[in-house]
């Protein structure tokens, strides 16, 4: 479950109470059916810890993020042994976060990571589109297997 406080150390601009929020940022930890190099489970905090070196604000765009209303709520405690509980953790986070009336913002784990947080926000939101930028194309249906 989502951690209501805001966590200690959050991702740039995150300075908003979940209350006041409109977006809610939270990592998911996870990378057990990754094929290649494990790790991804570390993601969420380097990101964090990387963007402390990012302004808030974007000349470009004329806008900064600390006017967003962003939430940071940490990391889930995942399960790392059962990928089923883990999916399952994420999904319930995110239906919790739709319910709540605000936009979920996972960061961090694999590509796993983003089918239970798009099944919640498509149970509310059906016509939901999805943009996905990568830097490879990993994107198989299943490897050695394993769907």
């Amino acid at each position: 479950m989502l951690n209501r406080n805001r966590n200690v150390e959050t991702f740039l601009g995150c300075k908003s109470t979940y209350e006041e929020s409109c977006i809610v940022l939270y990592g998911a930890p996870f990378d057990s059916t990754t094929s290649y190099r494990p790790g991804t489970r570390f993601a969420s905090r380097t990101m964090r810890a990387e963007s402390y070196g990012l302004e808030t604000y974007s000349p470009y765009q004329d806008l900064d993020l600390e006017d967003a209303k962003v939430f940071d709520g940490g990391d889930l405690e995942l399960c790392f042994g059962d990928t089923e509980m883990a999916l399952g953790d994420i999904e319930a986070c995110a239906r919790d976060i739709v319910a709540d009336g605000k936009l979920p913002f996972l960061i961090g784990g694999e590509h796993l990571v983003t089918l239970p947080a798009f099944r919640a926000v498509q149970a509310k939101y059906p016509d939901v589109a999805v943009i996905h930028f990568d830097a490879h194309t990993d994107l198989r249906e299943e490897y050695l297997g394993n769907r």
